[in-house]
């Protein structure tokens, strides 16, 4: 089957909802190509979103009745195997000629398994933040046993900032997750201690330094600078986490009900795959390379392909659905040029 378009959109998370909405209310045809069932991508897995707490289903939905409105073609279940500037090709043996793609196809998640000294997929109640928007979502934060954790430590970087496994980047957003998941515990159990450990708390973004010390002075989270070297099994389900606290130099051994691992954010393999096929750069850490950090920050070392979102880096939802605008504008100045 062959299909013709302007612009095909490679991703249905936000940016590429964003981008493809933008080109068809500029008037340009679009196909939208999502490899999962629906649309949205990882921001369904998510609660609240930081620094305000909005909902993450409002900017979904929002985002949805816009894609509706747009009239937009949407091919869902639907994996690419092959793009360049002019094709797409689907697993299906479907093929879309066109005359520019963007590229919105996001991040993987750090797999916490990789890093064994925490006990991830071992020891019970050793949980990713992943994990514990779930229970966000579920309304009930909650131990395998069934009981409410009195004790709650939070591990920064994980898979982020780390060379023994490749991960080399900091994941820019995971600080700022793991005050606002701190937050969000305590308001759901007051009574429980939460501790964050820490490597450098990076409060980057409008809003975020206050989150930090309204976490610290309205809902007393405890922050310990300093790594976990190890989790250790204790008996009924408790874990024994070993650390040092690098501002006094001194070591610390805690006994807690769950530990949370803030897993960062990692390139997908596909990115290779497509630079394979395409001649597109890849940065060390396989992001794909913009071709200018800010004049040309959507362009890249192939004319007609295009890139939006955490394609590129890790980014805010904000900042993903900005770029898509802009992504969606160049795509249309090239075509038309």
């Amino acid at each position: 089957m062959i299909m013709q378009t302007d612009v095909v959109v490679v991703g249905g998370g936000v940016a590429g909802i964003k981008a493809a909405c933008e080109l068809c209310q500029a008037g340009s045809k679009c196909v939208l190509v999502e490899r999962d069932s629906v649309l949205g991508g990882k921001l369904r897995g998510w609660h609240k979103l930081f620094p305000s707490f909005t909902s993450s289903s409002d900017v979904i939905e929002e985002l949805l009745n816009e894609l509706k409105q747009s009239n937009v073609e949407c091919l869902l279940g639907s994996e690419v195997v092959y793009i360049s500037s002019t094709l797409c090709r689907l697993a299906s043996g479907t093929e879309i000629q066109c005359r520019a793609v963007i590229l919105a196809t996001g991040y993987n998640l750090f797999d916490a398994r990789i890093k064994e000294e925490y006990g991830y997929g071992i020891y019970d109640n050793v949980i990713t933040s992943v994990d514990l928007e779930r229970m966000f979502h579920t309304g009930t934060i909650s131990t395998l046993s069934g009981a409410a954790p009195e004790k709650v430590a939070i591990l920064h970087c994980v898979g982020s900032r780390d060379e023994k496994v490749c991960q080399r980047h900091c994941s820019k957003v995971c600080c700022i997750t793991a005050v606002k998941q701190a937050i969000e515990i305590k308001k759901m159990l007051p009574n429980s201690e939460v501790f964050n450990f820490y490597m450098d708390m990076r409060m980057f973004g409008p809003g975020y330094e206050e989150l930090y010390l309204t976490a610290q002075k309205q809902y007393n989270v405890h922050f310990i600078r300093g790594r976990i070297s190890e989790a250790a099994q204790l008996p009924k389900g408790r874990l024994q986490i070993k650390a040092e606290d690098t501002l006094t130099a001194r070591p610390l051994i805690m006994s807690v009900d769950m530990l949370v691992l803030m897993v960062g954010m990692k390139a997908p393999k596909q990115n290779a795959l497509f630079a394979l096929a395409t001649g597109l750069e890849l940065q060390p850490s396989g992001f794909i390379s913009s071709k200018d950090l800010f004049l040309e920050a959507v362009l890249t070392s192939v004319p007609g392909i295009f890139v939006a979102g955490t394609v590129t880096a890790p980014k805010t939802i904000g900042e993903s659905i900005s770029e898509a605008t802009m992504a969606s504008r160049a795509a249309l100045k090239f075509i038309e040029g």
